[in-house]
């Protein structure tokens, strides 16, 4: 009995050192917080490069040159008719880019010429265009479509402007840019008769 009453006593006095040593310890540091890891930034995308401005009527870029009228005939196969046309064209001295292209054919039903001419883009389309030879009366032409190479007209030649257009010296195409600023493309006429005389 007395052993186990001394027993207890030592635990009792043990237990309380050892508490007593553990509050004299010092509470353990608590860990530093790291400091945010900044996002790396996002690599910046190069400004996109301006818009090209649209392309002004291609007659305004530099001066241009004249070919004769040329006639040629062909055919689709050896049974289909012999089609013939002549053509003469305005091109870019510089790049020999096609400005003007007047195409002159005969339409197999009727046999009456029609004249097929390519025009520039960048055209203001409302106002149209004019074909005039020498000083005569200009005729208006309608523009109908455009596609990459150029806006197009379609027109019959009536049998005054073949006659003006087989004994002038000039015909004159003009039009619009899109500053309605107006161009004159003149086109020579010296050997028109010569040509339309091979496909007629």
């Amino acid at each position: 009995m007395r052993k186990t009453v001394i027993l207890s006593i030592v635990a009792a006095a043990a237990f309380a050192m050892t508490g007593a040593a553990q509050a004299q310890q010092p509470p353990a540091p608590a860990p530093k917080a790291k400091a945010p890891v900044a996002a790396p930034k996002a690599a910046q995308a190069p400004a996109p490069p301006p818009a090209p401005a649209a392309p002004p009527a291609q007659a305004e870029a530099a001066p241009a040159t004249q070919t004769g009228w040329i006639a040629r005939c062909g055919s689709a196969s050896r049974d289909a008719p012999l089609e013939c046309m002549m053509e003469a064209s305005a091109v870019l001295a510089k790049t020999g880019q096609a400005v003007v292209v007047v195409n002159v054919r005969i339409a197999p039903d009727t046999r009456a010429p029609i004249a097929l001419i390519q025009l520039p883009l960048g055209l203001n389309l409302p106002a149209g265009a004019k074909a005039q030879v020498d000083d005569g009366k200009a005729v208006d032409l309608v523009i109908q479509t455009c596609e990459q190479r150029g806006c197009y007209a379609n027109a019959p030649i009536t049998p005054d402007l073949l006659t003006a257009l087989r004994s002038g010296k000039q015909l004159k195409l003009s039009f619009q840019n899109l500053a309605k600023e107006t161009l004159t493309i003149p086109m020579p006429l010296t050997d028109f008769a010569a040509a339309y005389d091979k496909i007629k």
